[in-house]
């Protein structure tokens, strides 16, 4: 009996340990400081994975404790990230009856009146790259800031608190279609516990309020009706899912194997028909023309934690003198465009497990040629991996944190030989998985 009680402390200790480092991530923590937040995340991951081990067998447990973990953060402002000044701000246009992408937020703010109260906090606190651009967020995205920004008043922690739910509400969601898939697939369940309890999914979505876990919901629910052949209900989700963010479109020729043409097609008339429905209060040509242009800034301008980027970046350097980032990110665009076209090719879509491997594959490929990779980008990949034998994501979801290094110092500088450690270790994960062991299919086991 005393052994047997011995046992269930160490779950409880793990569970408090956790608690305590959330707390800590959540209220005391500044992003500047990248020791403590290098400590702390590495820490959460060691003591999560060990509670997971634990508990692997009890999903009430496992899901209560994911929930209670992000819990923690429902009143803390997010301290890496500042996007969230810039969505309040695209909510409160909205309340306003004005369009968020036809002006940005300087403009509007310089040029004129305010065109709301408390609009200088929102512009200081977005800063000026974002205050700078028109806003890149889908219409639905920018509808759940409406909401947010109503509900929460004149305070921007309501406002914080009201999206931080909406975030869990996806993770939530994740967890019925996500287990109700795997089980579909003949994959053990708790694999979606991967996801939900990944400290960096905690930390990225619930705590820093990045919409990726809404957008991956929507994703997993057009993937699961897929499954059960209704394709309509799954062009609908899909639908909802690309005017969270954009990403899921890279999906779309992948689907053709699985419905085949004809189906296919009327699969993204369907999509696009609600795309249409979703869009037509904001658009305009000025509206096409800023939202375009804000898009291509993510090829043409941006670099942030790249891989294969950085290697082209430096050899334009030393060829060329000069960053040709202008030049290869549309040939780079290319490049992923036809990977993707490769992978819709394939034979293997034609079974839901071939189809999520290709999809994985392809998203991989984007992150890996990208020459921007903010740490939350990660959340998708990380998803679709839990369908597969492949870790090297779960691998990068740890090291990702190295990226924060640039805070560290006020004049926001990469310090690039922690981002090769970062991908050192990630491709030498992928090598292994991909070239020592050839036959590890998804119908293996761990």
């Amino acid at each position: 009996m005393k052994k047997f009680l011995n046992l269930h402390k160490i779950p409880l200790l793990l569970f408090l340990s956790c608690c305590a480092f959330y707390l800590a991530f959540a209220y005391d923590l500044e992003r500047s400081d990248f020791f403590k937040l290098l400590t702390l995340y590495a820490g959460l991951f060691f003591l999560s994975w060990k509670f997971f081990q634990l508990e692997k067998g009890d999903f009430r447990i496992l899901l209560w404790t994911s929930i209670l973990f992000r819990l923690i953060f429902l009143f803390s402002m997010p301290n890496l990230s500042q996007d969230f000044y810039r969505f309040i701000w695209d909510g409160k246009m909205l309340l306003e009856g004005l369009n968020p992408y036809l002006s940005t937020p300087q403009e509007l703010f310089y040029r004129q009146e305010p065109p709301f109260a408390g609009a200088q906090e929102l512009v200081n606190g977005m800063g000026s790259l974002s205050a700078g651009n028109f806003s890149n967020y889908p219409p639905l995205n920018q509808i759940l800031f409406a909401i947010a920004s109503f509900l929460g008043g004149k305070s921007i922690l309501g406002a914080v608190v009201v999206m931080r739910i909406m975030i869990i509400c996806g993770d939530l969601g994740i967890f019925y279609f996500g287990r109700k898939l795997l089980r579909k697939l003949n994959l053990p369940e708790n694999r979606i516990f991967w996801y939900l309890l990944n400290p960096f999914i905690i930390i990225e979505l619930t705590g820093n309020l990045h919409f990726e876990g809404v957008m991956i919901f929507f994703l997993l629910g057009a993937l699961y009706f897929l499954q059960c052949q209704k394709w309509h209900l799954s062009a609908t989700f899909l639908a909802c899912s690309v005017w969270i963010k954009l990403l899921p479109l890279i999906f779309l020729p992948i689907l053709f194997r699985w419905l085949g043409i004809k189906k296919a097609l009327a699969y993204c008339a369907v999509v696009g028909i609600i795309s249409l429905m979703v869009f037509l209060p904001f658009f305009s040509g000025e509206f096409l023309q800023n939202y375009l242009n804000t898009v291509a800034l993510w090829f043409q301008k941006f670099e942030f934690n790249a891989s294969i980027f950085y290697i082209i970046r430096w050899i334009g350097y030393r060829v060329e003198g000069y960053n040709i980032l202008v030049f290869a990110g549309p040939v780079l665009a290319a490049v992923i465009f036809s990977s993707v076209v490769v992978m819709a090719s394939l034979r293997r879509n034609m079974e839901m497990k071939g189809l999520l491997l290709s999809m994985f594959f392809s998203l991989s490929i984007y992150f890996f040629l990208a020459s921007t990779i903010h740490p939350w980008y990660l959340a998708t990949p990380l998803l679709l991996s839990i369908f597969t034998r492949y870790k090297f994501v779960q691998i990068w979801s740890l090291m990702v944190v190295v990226s924060y290094s640039a805070y560290s110092l006020p004049a926001y500088e990469e310090n690039l030989w922690l981002i090769v450690l970062e991908y050192v270790v990630v491709f030498t994960v992928l090598g292994y998985e991909v070239l020592k062991r050839p036959k590890m299919g998804l119908n293996s086991n761990f």
